[in-house]
């Protein structure tokens, strides 16, 4: 009886389905080869409003695509782009400093393998060099977030084996507005932690000239969390809230484009500014706290020439300049101590171009290829006040690194139905800093010599393939392999010193070699009608995976296994060993029945990576297994759902530094109502009004990945309002 109801039901919602027009999803980032929309016919009926809470799901991409849109963006309670994308399959957030700091972890990688960006150009702050370090771009100013693994990384550089973040907005305008002027407010409250935060955004433009401006700001207290949060210390005192978590941002960009017939050429200045405390039992004794700073300029362009040879030429520019101070007391009992303790700055340049041809067709298929060259420079600075004449001062202060690459992809269209792709990337790399030699992993800074000038060189090459089949039922099958090659980075090769985010005293490895990945990944999605789903398995082979060897042994400022009494840090050296990584994804959403013009239905997900090394031991900080789903009525003007994550416990832990996390359930409910006016006297086009409700069963949340995890809660029961206003 309930399958035959189920079966109804199904008919009944595909019946719908067939007369509405799912919204299409436009995704920027993954391949050089963008298909060009043709143009609408003039009779054409104007396109259908999409409904609220649409799945994205991309199936005519080689690589896995996952999208975050606008409307999902303002819904999310997370601040920064590893919360707002942490409870996405196979994403999770470090968590490093929950609603400041926090990274995207992408089927457990992170840092240097996982590359973030915005608008094609790297975020270029120091977030892949800390885990206390925050990402310079604010969710309130990107219109969408795409998720990028597989084959299309290569376009950005080996840095991205392990996927890529972008972070869209419209900073350099690419057409003119339709209405000339159009405007955006946005605003929400938490109360969890009392957050407040707002943006603006505006486009505007006329005849062959676009410009754009927008201005954000949020701000939080210490945030309030359901229990004792230090797992391993008894004695402190607790009010109720995590201490040192309270943070304020805030940003303005200003950008412009001149558009031709053909094409556009832009350009955009980006300032972001974030003071927010680090939280943990050392960030709270010292008061800790990151006082960042960025400016960024960005160019871009794309010209499509009528040619029957070229289709288009692009290219992206960019040039960043970012300070960050580290505050804190070097006495945590003396507050006349309160002050700099360390200054990050990275300047960094990078600039791509790329070609595109027009199709030619071959015996067996009809071919496009696209071309790119990259440049990519940076300088980064760690030094310190406190004991600047220390051999140890810097942690790898200072060293460049530059990159110059070419990439090459080539997609053949075999058949209506079944397209193919080969891709491949050459780069030369070459850094240079100041490498210290550790005669043993045993020694006081007395005993060590003053660090040698070093310049290493690699040329990292990589290549993939993929197929892409359409199937009967709308559905379409992925199969991919790549083998990726990455050259270590300048913190991996010349670190020396404390790492206070990690708690560790990293040594770093002059003498590594390039690490290498050899993937395979298949996957089966279905985007249109009642039931679209996303279904994805991987298996990635590493030879000489860099990682942070922890010792055994324990360390101070200045010495290693010495027993001096205030030994707090592990000792960590960069090293490298064989590993695989190995899981899957998967996501649903069904529309079961249709009522009051839209749908009830059921939404579900499921991830899980596995990671060991060779000998059949952990690989350190693995995201735990995670299932939910939901119930949700969504239509054009609203949205509810209700939904639970649970996240398994996670006991596949490191031999040396690591402890099991417990599981937890996510409980959350959303509220939404979006109201479209037609020549409203006042200007409006939308209004959007919602509530969020987040982790309503007020569990204690320990993120397994967060090197903090012991010593610091998730936010507790929080309720967000939100509301949106455009022009």
């Amino acid at each position: 009886m309930l399958g035959h109801t189920a079966l109804v039901a199904f008919g009944c919602a595909d019946a719908i389905a067939q007369s509405i027009e799912l919204p299409q999803i436009t995704v920027r980032a993954p391949s050089p080869i963008v298909r060009r929309s043709a143009p609408p016919a003039e009779t054409a009926p104007a396109a259908p409003q999409p409904m609220q809470g649409e799945l994205p799901i991309v199936t005519d991409q080689f690589a896995t695509v996952t999208v975050m849109p606008t409307e999902e963006i303002q819904r999310s309670p997370g601040t920064t782009l590893g919360d707002v994308l942490s409870s996405k399959p196979g994403i999770v957030g470090s968590s490093f400093a929950p609603g400041a700091s926090s990274r995207p972890i992408v089927r457990g990688l992170d840092m240097h393998r996982v590359r973030v960006q915005e608008g094609g150009i790297g975020s270029n702050g120091a977030s892949d060099l800390g885990e206390d370090h925050g990402v310079p771009i604010d969710p309130l100013a990107a219109r969408q977030i795409e998720v990028i693994r597989g084959p299309a990384t290569l376009r950005y550089g080996s840095q991205a084996i392990g996927g890529v973040v972008d972070a869209q907005n419209n900073r350099i305008p690419t057409a003119i507005p339709k209405r000339g002027l159009e405007a955006e407010f946005n605003g929400a409250v938490s109360s969890v932690d009392r957050g407040l935060e707002g943006s603006m955004l505006l486009d505007a433009g006329k005849g062959n000239y676009a410009f754009h401006a927008d201005a954000y700001g949020r701000g939080a207290d210490d945030y309030r969390i359901p229990d004792y949060p230090y797992l391993f210390d008894g004695m402190r005192s607790f009010n109720g809230k995590q201490p040192n978590t309270a943070s304020r941002a805030n940003g303005q960009a200003v950008g412009g484009s001149y558009i031709f017939d053909g094409g556009f050429v832009g350009a955009a200045v980006t300032q972001f500014n974030s003071l927010y405390r680090i939280p943990g039992i050392d960030g709270e004794d010292h008061g800790t706290r990151i006082d960042m700073k960025q400016t960024k300029v960005t160019s871009k362009g794309e010209y499509r020439p009528s040619s029957s040879a070229v289709d288009a030429v692009r290219f992206w520019l960019g040039y960043t300049d970012y300070k960050h101070n580290e505050i804190g007391l070097a006495d945590p009992a003396d507050a006349s101590t309160d002050g700099i303790r360390q200054t990050f700055t990275n300047k960094e340049f990078e600039g791509r171009g790329e070609i595109q041809f027009a199709p030619v067709t071959l015996p067996f298929a009809t071919m496009t290829t696209a071309m790119g060259v990259q440049g990519w420079h940076q300088r980064l600075t760690a030094p310190s006040p406190d004991d600047p004449g220390s051999i140890l001062n810097g942690l790898f202060d200072p060293n460049r690194t530059a990159l110059v690459a070419g990439y090459i992809f080539n997609e053949f269209k075999l058949t209506d139905t079944l397209k193919a792709q080969v891709a491949g990337r050459i780069e030369r790399t070459s850094i240079s800093g100041s490498a210290m030699d550790f005669p043993s992993n045993i020694f006081d800074v007395s005993g060590l010599s003053a660090g040698t000038a070093r310049d290493r060189t690699f040329t990292p090459k990589s290549g993939s393939v993929g197929v892409i089949q359409a199937l009967p039922w709308d559905l379409s099958a992925s199969l991919t392999g790549q083998y990726v090659e990455r050259a270590p980075r300048a913190p991996e090769l010349f670190s020396r010193g404390p790492h206070d985010a990690t708690g560790t005293f990293d040594i770093g490895n002059p003498n590594l070699g390039i690490e290498t990945a050899k993937s395979v990944e298949a996957g089966l999605r279905r985007a249109k009608g009642p039931f679209r789903f996303e279904l994805t398995a991987y298996y990635t082979r590493f030879n000489n995976f860099i990682y942070r060897n922890l010792t055994g042994q324990q360390c101070n400022e200045t010495s290693c296994g010495q027993n001096a009494g205030d030994e707090e840090m592990n000792q960590a050296i960069y090293s490298q060993r064989d590993a695989t990584f190995r899981g899957g994804e998967f996501q649903f959403q069904w529309d079961l029945v249709p009522a009051y013009g839209g749908f009830f239905g059921v939404d579900g997900q499921y991830d899980i990576v596995r990671a060991t090394f060779t000998d059949g031991t952990n690989v350190p900080r693995i995201p735990p297994q995670r299932v939910g789903g939901g119930v949700y009525f969504r239509s054009d003007e609203w949205l509810a759902r209700v939904s639970l994550l649970h996240a398994m416990a996670q006991n596949n832990i490191a031999v040396v530094g690591e402890t099991p996390t417990a599981s937890y359930n996510n409980l959350k409910v959303e509220l939404s109502k979006t109201k479209r006016l037609k020549n409203d006297p006042t200007g409006i086009s939308q209004v959007t009004v919602g509530l969020v409700g987040n982790n309503l069963l007020n569990e204690n949340i320990r993120n397994h990945v967060s090197f903090t995890k012991d010593q610091v809660l998730l936010p507790g029961a929080n309720v967000r309002l939100f509301a949106s206003v455009k022009y």
